[in-house]
């Protein structure tokens, strides 16, 4: 008669280990050939076999399984620690709290078994924050121009005074000069105006170091052409740097471009600050004030680069900003040569064939009809009248009220029934 043994849950080690031990029972397969599947000694294998021969799929279980430590704690132990750590250590954490134990008491309990012994008394509750991910500092870059640092700030610069703006600035990563805009929003062409003046003025940096805005990330899946070519989908500004070679590097976190985020919690101090001095009510008379009080700030908190060399790139006679800072759309060209942007009708007026233009939208607020890189000539056209909607209008009968003399409001006094045709007619 097998002895009663406890039942548990096996697990898969276990489960994979029992198979292989009956396929040694049944005689298809040799202990040596499951030793080598099982990763453990022959030795091991015999005794397996056995403990599986007496006790069937119990054998593959530890003899432990389920037993209690012999190292474990007494109840009379745990029960004086809870009661000192009710009246004399209320509120300390686990780690604390096994310290003094020992300190005071002499009374020697681990840390997490002490954590255990509180959360399961209710005098410490588990806290399931995420771990903070580790973040190593990064070195600034060497050289100057090697990475530009960028990103709107929206903050109410002029007070009361004026409208809500937005900083568009960028800092030198090397030297952390600072250079920037005023604008009425962020987006796609306040974005490429700043980087376009920065350019004229400093040259072409070697990369751009941004935030995953829509304006600068496009989160839009790719096209076929461009799962074709194995290219991403860029955003408008991200094209415009791919032109014109500089590399976008997005940062995962505002941490990420502290520098740049500690520039703007400077300024909503300072400058705003300035242009209350300089009575700024105006975005004009606000980018007046900025111009001043950046170039006193570069004077005083830029630093040398760690190596000497810029790294700015000089721009070409042949390069056209303006066209390379452009939002270009696609848009259909209908068979009577007009085109439909933003509600607006446009009839080009240069002959062409094709299907598909390019309309080109630039910083400078000009606007231009391309097809295949030729620029057709247009004009704003009214567009087709749009007819208003008048619904009909209801038509409204009238209910005729009876006097109480009028025949019909008469009691019927005689009925006369005709049947013609399998027809009843009342008559009155």
């Amino acid at each position: 008669m097998e002895p009663e043994q406890e039942i548990f849950t096996m697990k898969g080690p276990e489960i994979k280990r029992l198979a292989i031990i009956e396929k040694i029972i049944k005689k298809e397969l040799k202990q040596i050939e499951a030793a080598d599947v099982l990763k453990i000694s022959d030795r091991q294998v015999r005794r397996l076999v056995v403990a599986v021969r007496a006790r069937g799929a119990a054998g593959v279980i530890h003899g432990l399984r389920g037993k209690e430590s012999c190292r474990k704690l007494s109840n009379k132990i745990r029960d004086k620690v809870l009661g000192l750590c009710r009246r004399q250590y209320e509120g300390f954490g686990p780690l604390f709290a096994s310290e003094k134990l020992a300190q005071r008491d002499g009374i020697k309990v681990s840390k997490e078994t002490l954590r255990q012994w509180l959360i399961k008394d209710g005098l410490w509750q588990v806290k399931n924050g995420r771990k903070k991910k580790h973040l190593q500092w990064r070195e600034r870059k060497a050289h100057f121009g090697q990475m530009l640092q960028m990103d709107g700030s929206h903050h109410a610069w002029l007070e009361d005074r004026g409208p809500k703006l937005v900083l568009m600035g960028q800092i030198d990563d090397a030297t952390s000069r600072v250079s920037g805009r005023f604008y009425e929003y962020e987006g796609t062409i306040p974005a490429m105006d700043s980087m376009k003046r920065y350019i004229q003025k400093n040259g072409i940096p070697a990369s751009v170091y941004l935030d995953k805005h829509t304006t600068y990330k496009s989160w839009a899946k790719e096209t076929i052409e461009e799962e074709l070519e194995g290219r991403k989908a860029l955003s408008h500004f991200g094209k415009a740097c791919a032109k014109i070679g500089i590399e976008v590097i997005h940062a995962n976190s505002p941490q990420a471009k502290g520098r740049v985020e500690r520039l703007f919690r400077t300024f909503q101090d300072r400058l705003v600050k300035e242009l209350r001095l300089a009575n700024a009510k105006t975005l004009s008379e606000a980018n007046i004030v900025l111009d001043k009080v950046l170039e006193e700030f570069n004077k005083y908190f830029s630093v040398d680069p760690r190596e000497s060399g810029d790294l700015h790139r000089a721009v070409s006679r042949k390069v056209n900003l303006n066209k390379i800072f452009s939002i270009e759309t696609p848009k259909p060209l209908r068979n009577d040569n007009t085109l439909v942007h933003n509600t607006r009708w446009f009839q080009v007026l240069t002959p062409t064939k094709a299907k598909k233009v390019i309309l080109q939208e630039r910083v400078n607020g000009q606007m231009y009809v391309l097809s295949d890189g030729k620029q057709l000539k247009y004009k704003a056209i009214p567009g087709p009248i749009k007819r208003v909607y008048q619904p009909r209008a209801r038509l409204t009968t009238r209910r005729t009220v009876h006097p109480k003399d009028h025949p019909w409001r008469r009691a019927i006094t005689r009925q006369c029934v005709e049947k013609t045709k399998n027809r009843t007619f009342l008559l009155c």
